[in-house]
């Protein structure tokens, strides 16, 4: 049937032949019926690859995750720098740093030369004797100006600006140290991940002769370390990690060929697609709820003394990033599957696109009434309609696909484009507007 006999129909009646056109270009193309043996195998062989496809999605984002955390370091500070501010953190790092430092001064030594300097200046025996007495309030008294000094220097912006710079430079044997490979600034040692704090003790033994400890002087170079992430398991999270980063550039493209395949082989391909988005979608949601429990299994089986709030906050920005990714896929697959089923020929779905072309087509006529003229364009546009839409498809998917590390924000703004491109599309397409001079009912009089 020609488009130029619609031009006496309303938008309503053509709105609803062009379901009709649709459905038998669908009948059309799905060609005669075949045995009922040959579409269940091909559905069998559907289902198989799209729950394969599932399963690879899923190990695909633990393995672009693990892939970033180990070989982009700008991405590996920006998981890791913004410890350096977690109160929790600082307590760590506080308590560790206080007793490196009080360890290294000998308070016997210091009470015995308080007292020897009180005899000298002809102090009377009983105070010397009284002043002997005083280890205890002395060490309290040393304890709570160290550990003041210590919270001074790790609370303060030198302290995140030495943290960034000692896990920038730290990233370099992080691939080591996944790998069983000890580095000076990262190892793993005794199944923990440990980071050599060092210059935070010169610090604070800089600020403590500052204050008048004259001690605090003999400090000598102490090379001690925060745990970063410490468990029994460490070696087989190492493996895992190490194979997840050799295939993180390949398992998205193959788990999204698979997923095609399936789509393909599929009797209706529609429902095949929809059941793909929807497999990945479920496999987000798992992901994402594992991530929930392997935290808590975590925090579980820490070693006696570890603080379980610093440790929970590590293990939270080491997965930032990582839940970031199973958001943004779960959305790319939940849109997937709503525009599958947008698209198809259920009562909601016709309803739903006849609204909005009734929607568009009212606001065109209204412009076009105020004097718009869409001319050379128009006819372009309803020429080429379906390969602008699939343009437009196509241009969405390189974005997401080439955006390095796309968030849930970066889907939905993608989506919203893309349907602003197909209203746009619509908006132009004058071949479902009628001719200058008639009304929406019919030729004018």
């Amino acid at each position: 049937m020609s488009d130029d006999g619609d031009a006496g129909l309303s938008d309503q009646e053509r709105g609803e032949l062009d379901e009709l056109r649709n459905r038998l270009n669908v009948l059309e193309k799905a060609g005669p019926p075949r045995a009922a043996g040959h579409h269940g195998l091909r559905s069998f062989g559907s289902v198989l690859l799209i729950l394969l496809a599932a399963l690879l999605s899923l190990l695909s984002v633990v393995a672009v995750w693990a892939n970033s955390i180990v070989r982009d370091t700008d991405r590996y500070v920006a998981t890791v720098g913004p410890l350096a501010g977690n109160r929790e953190v600082q307590k760590a790092v506080t308590h560790r740093v206080t007793t490196v430092v009080l360890a290294q001064i000998n308070v016997d030594a210091l009470v015995k030369e308080v007292s020897t300097a009180a005899s000298q200046k002809g102090v009377p025996p009983r105070v010397a004797k009284l002043l002997n007495s005083l280890d205890g309030p002395i060490t309290k008294g040393l304890e709570q100006l160290i550990s003041g000094t210590v919270d001074r220097v790790v609370t303060s912006s030198a302290f995140e600006t030495v943290w960034v710079k000692g896990n920038r430079r730290a990233h370099a044997a992080l691939d080591k140290a996944l790998t069983g490979q000890a580095d000076s600034a990262v190892s793993l040692k005794d199944n923990q991940v440990t980071i050599d704090v060092a210059p935070i003790v010169a610090q604070v033994k800089d600020q403590l002769v500052s204050a008048g400890l004259a001690p605090a002087a003999k400090i000598p170079a102490v090379h001690t370390s925060f745990v970063v992430f410490a468990s029994k398991d460490v070696g087989k999270i190492k493996a895992y990690l190490r194979v997840l980063q050799i295939l993180g550039g390949w398992l998205p493209v193959i788990a999204l060929l698979i997923a095609a395949a399936g789509v393909y082989v599929a009797f209706n391909r529609r429902h095949a697609l929809i059941g793909a988005a929807l497999a990945v979608f479920v496999a987000m949601l798992v992901l994402g709820v594992s991530l929930t429990v392997a935290r808590d299994v975590y925090l579980d089986h820490l070693p006696p003394g570890t603080s379980q709030a610093a440790a929970g906050a590590v293990y939270d920005a080491l997965v930032t990033f990582l839940r970031a990714a199973v958001r943004a896929l779960a959305a790319v697959a939940l849109l997937t599957a709503v525009g599958a089923f947008l698209s198809g020929p259920s009562r909601v779905a016709v309803l739903t696109r006849t609204g909005c072309r009734r929607s568009i087509a009212a606001l065109r006529e209204v412009a076009m009434s105020a004097g718009l003229r869409l001319g050379a364009v128009g006819r372009f546009v309803h020429r080429f309609k379906r390969w602008i839409g699939v343009a437009i498809l196509v241009v969405a998917a390189i974005v997401l696909f080439t955006w390095t590390y796309p968030t849930m924000m970066v889907v939905v703004w993608t989506a919203v484009l893309t349907l602003a491109g197909f209203a746009i599309r619509e908006f132009l397409d004058v071949g479902t507007a009628p001719p200058a001079g008639t009304r929406a009912g019919g030729p004018a009089r």
